[in-house]
């Protein structure tokens, strides 16, 4: 078992006055204070090797629980165990076997070339020379580093320097890796060279992966098994898939046609959209396969296309519904 949650909750204490100079004077003499469940009383469990995608609104709970898991918050209740160590104990050892990477936060060093960073955490993390050597040689070939090694940080655009980030995260090989917005901002290209080498990485060293992210691409690449949080909750616990077949019980179909002709689309399926030449059907799961033998069969079908609804589409119905964990 590489980490082990039950009964996890944080709870904040939070200053409120009301707005006016009157009320910001008398705070200064009696503040008042309201308690924030951040979290409130999650449990899971990830094996080793694992990618799990932690998914939920701004404000969810989900960077406070990767916090806690990192240990760099203390919990208010509950057991958390990564690899054995009590997060919050900041041991040594467990520093050594885990690494955060936050998207919005650097640990580059702003005015020295990326390759001094990686120096720097060589010393840090007591690296021996020829693991380090191995591990550099590996890291700069999976992500084409060898051009950006000596320029400067400052001078890298954000998708050069969030493939340092990576690079400076797993110099020390962590066991246990938890990734909070590794691509944002990041063009589509460069979203996807990142994809590819946490997936790379994961298959070949085994690593456990909790990554949360806005872009469902990151997760539909990277995550069979997703967690759902929102508003400090845990919702949902299971198969992605599983997921999109239970809260989107349904298929869309596009077909392509020489010419759409005036005819009532609802006995094919509930019709989402015409558009030049496209009809656009939502139809239920278990009818996709006589829907599309029917559409074939009626019109001259140029092309026909089933696709299952947009995991945006999915994941926002679980805020909504509020889907159980499982």
């Amino acid at each position: 078992m590489s980490i082990h949650v039950q009964h996890l909750q944080k709870n904040f204490q939070v200053h409120v006055r009301n707005a006016g100079w009157i009320d910001a004077l008398r705070s200064l003499f009696h503040r008042e204070y309201r308690t924030v469940e951040a979290v409130k009383d999650i449990s899971f469990q990830i094996e080793s090797g694992e990618i799990v995608g932690f998914l939920g609104p701004n404000g969810a709970g989900k960077t406070t629980t990767i916090k806690m898991l990192a240990g760099l918050l203390y919990p208010t209740a509950g057991q958390i165990l990564v690899e054995g160590f009590v997060p919050f104990e900041q041991k040594v050892e467990f520093k050594k076997m885990m690494s955060l990477v936050m998207g919005q936060k650097s640990q580059l060093i702003w005015d020295i070339p990326p390759m001094e960073t990686f120096l720097v955490n060589k010393a840090v993390y007591e690296i021996e020379e020829r693991a380090f050597q191995r591990t550099l040689e590996e890291l700069v070939e999976l992500l084409e580093l060898q051009p950006l090694l000596g320029k400067p940080t400052r001078s890298l655009s954000l998708g050069q320097r969030m493939k340092c980030e990576l690079a400076a995260t797993l110099l020390h090989q962590p066991k246990v890796l938890f990734l909070d917005e590794p691509t944002i901002g990041l063009d589509v290209h460069t979203q996807e060279k990142v994809r590819q080498f946490i997936a790379k990485y994961n298959r070949e060293h085994n690593t456990t992966i909790l990554l949360t992210s806005h872009y469902m691409g990151d997760v539909t690449a990277l995550c069979q098994r997703v967690m759902i949080i929102n508003h400090g909750q845990l919702l949902y616990d299971g198969d992605l898939q599983i997921l999109s077949e239970k809260l989107t019980p349904y298929k869309l179909i596009e077909v392509r046609l020489p010419e759409v002709p005036s005819v009532s689309w609802e006995k094919y399926g509930e019709l989402v959209g015409v558009d030049e030449g496209k009809v656009s059907l939502r139809v239920a799961r278990e009818r996709v396969t006589d829907v599309s033998a029917r559409l074939l069969h009626d019109f001259s079908v140029a092309d026909l296309n089933i696709q299952d609804p947009p995991m945006e589409e999915v994941i926002t119905l679980a805020f909504q519904e509020e889907v159980h964990a499982s």
